[in-house]
């Protein structure tokens, strides 16, 4: 994240105000000879041979390395080896929680990786690898995960892809941990926990080994928010990557357009002046131009997708009741379904053999289709405002059950667990020609079809019937961030309104635009779990105690104070000796 500094990593003692080279340097003081002064953030220390220990290595002057003798500069490559171990040591040393957190995280993806070989699919997963294998705007979704797929298929491996994921949410977790120690200086046995639920949540585990971009999006929107966050006004150029980094984001999902929002929001309200927020958006708004200009070219229409307006009827078709809108052309017609007819899911609305839009001739996602499900989804919306409201109500809180229930049926549920078996490649045909399994065998250059190991994949079932975060748990953790806001409400919630808005953001906006589905539950995470260790920061603590300590004043001087006007009575109604 951060260079070394005068103390090691960004990872080292910085929470804890130069204590250790403070003590360091008082300890030298009593030995023989005591050095210069050096001025740190917890008061000054003596420099000595003793500093030699705290930065990680000997003095640059240094003729040899006191433990091994090494010469610096001029050793072996064996010494060098030797040198980065004990540099790795003494950082999980100085953090021992995270690093028994963050060496477990990445035994188990290394267990999914042995147990499920090369990779794991999902049904949308080949959508991105015929885009990978000859790019094209696709109509159904944006190109950004299929970017990646592209750039890294000239090595012909999955398994590259699913360790890219893997490192992408292991590196996600030290975002969490390190703006929690270094920024806003939590205790590391805290900052640690924070970092727990992305790291070894199983199904978080599992959703990294898919061809999906879930990962990619979560890792970008965390990369904008740390480096947000990193300091306490940001530079150009930190505006101008975090507009840039936001783009790529709403590249890889189109929801990253509601982030952009709540990013730009955030920025207004923290008086990052607007200039900083104009080199934001301008900066998001070049991939993003570029992009649409791609599109524009390849179909003749400026967009980025050619499916949002399908989407939407999906989220009105559970509950669209044609009788209620006014002037409702004839064309959509054909959208109407009597309640009694009715497919139990909203997504059924669109993929079900008996979606209303087979009605239409022609593709199904087509422009004509997406302006027809957007037109009518509108007037649903505006005719029936309550019914809208209380769809949207039933699928976000469904984040938050305790139990975890098959949804939306047996077949997509099953792609989100660790199976005793794969399924066979489908041969599906795709847009621009060939089958799914073809892109998958052309992109591996061999068998691509999941290979199931044992005992690695038993390991790995046998994690996830565990280790998971359940619905109820992620309430509580956005509640705790929620508490955390309160103390700073003069300063809107202070920096944590941003992590814990986007992660509310991305729990709502399925449920605005399509259906609940639990893939989308984990990107929020987290975020979540980023605001949730912010609620314990020292400015968050000291407001706290104020308040209590001025609770315990006004509850200590009401009996007495009811005391003494008592006693002033009985003096002033007492009779004359």
């Amino acid at each position: 994240m951060a260079g070394d500094t005068p103390r090691g990593t960004a990872l080292d003692d910085a929470a804890q105000g130069g204590t250790a080279l403070a003590t360091a340097g008082g300890a030298a003081a009593n030995g023989p000879a005591a050095g210069p002064t050096i001025d740190t953030p917890g008061g000054t220390a003596t420099a000595t041979d003793s500093d030699t220990a705290i930065k990680g290595g000997p003095e640059p002057d240094s003729p040899t390395d006191p433990e091994t003798g090494d010469t610096p500069g001029g050793g072996t490559a064996a010494s060098g080896g030797r040198r980065r171990a004990r540099g790795l040591w003494t950082l999980a040393r100085r953090h021992p929680a995270f690093s028994v957190i963050i060496t477990t995280a990445a035994l188990l993806r290394l267990v999914a990786m042995l147990g499920y070989q090369p990779v794991m699919f999902f049904n949308d997963s080949f959508d991105y690898l015929n885009v990978a294998m000859d790019p094209y705007p696709h109509p159904l979704r944006p190109d950004g995960y299929a970017f990646l797929l592209f750039l890294l298929k000239p090595f012909h491996s999955f398994a590259l892809v699913a360790a890219l994921q893997h490192l992408m949410g292991l590196g996600m977790g030290v975002m969490i941990y390190a703006l929690l120690r270094r920024r806003f200086r939590l205790p590391g046995w805290g900052a640690a926990l924070a970092s727990a639920p992305v790291l070894l949540d199983a199904y978080q585990l599992q959703l990294e080994h898919l061809v999906l971009s879930d990962t990619m999006f979560t890792f970008l929107v965390m990369c904008a928010v740390t480096l947000l966050l990193w300091g306490d006004r940001p530079t150009w150029k930190i505006a101008a990557a975090v507009g840039l980094i936001v783009g790529l984001a709403w590249l890889t999902r189109s929801v990253g357009m509601p982030v952009l929002l709540g990013v730009l929001v955030y920025m207004l309200i923290r008086r990052s002046g607007w200039k900083l927020m104009a080199v934001t958006l301008a900066a998001c708004s070049l991939p993003v131009l570029a992009y649409a200009g791609w599109y524009k070219a390849d179909s003749d229409k400026f967009a980025i997708t050619e499916s949002n307006g399908i989407f939407l009827y999906a989220r009105v078709y559970k509950f669209a009741d044609c009788h209620q809108m006014k002037d409702l052309p004839v064309s959509e017609y054909p959208l109407c379904t009597e309640p009694a007819n009715r497919l139990p899911n909203s997504q059924d609305g669109i993929w079900n053999q008996r979606s209303p839009f087979n009605r239409y001739t022609g593709t199904r996602f087509s422009p004509e289709n997406n302006k027809l499900g957007n037109d009518f989804a509108k007037r649903a919306i505006i005719s029936q405002p309550v019914d809208y409201l209380q769809v949207v109500a039933h699928d976000f809180f469904r984040v938050f059950r305790w139990d975890r229930t098959v949804f939306p049926d047996e077949a997509t549920y099953s792609q989100y667990e660790f199976r005793t078996t794969s399924r066979p490649l489908p041969d599906w045909h795709m847009p621009r020609g060939g089958t799914a399994s073809q892109d998958a065998k052309g992109y591996e250059r061999g068998d691509a079809r999941t290979q199931v190991v044992e005992p690695f994949a038993g390991v790995a079932r046998g994690y996830q019937d565990v280790f998971y975060l359940r619905g109820t748990m992620i309430g509580a953790i956005l509640l705790v961030g929620l508490a955390g806001l309160v103390p700073l409400w003069r300063r809107f919630g202070g920096a944590a309104l941003l992590p814990w808005t986007l992660a509310t953001g991305l729990l709502l906006a399925p449920a605005a635009t399509a259906e609940f589905d639990y893939r989308y539950v984990l990107p929020a995470v987290p975020l979540a779990a980023l605001a949730a260790g912010m609620a314990f920061t020292p400015e968050v603590r000291g407001t706290v105690a104020g308040w209590t300590r001025r609770l315990r004043r006004r509850g200590a001087s009401t009996p007495q104070d009811a005391q003494d006007a008592q006693t002033t009575q009985d003096v002033q109604t007492a009779p004359a000796s």
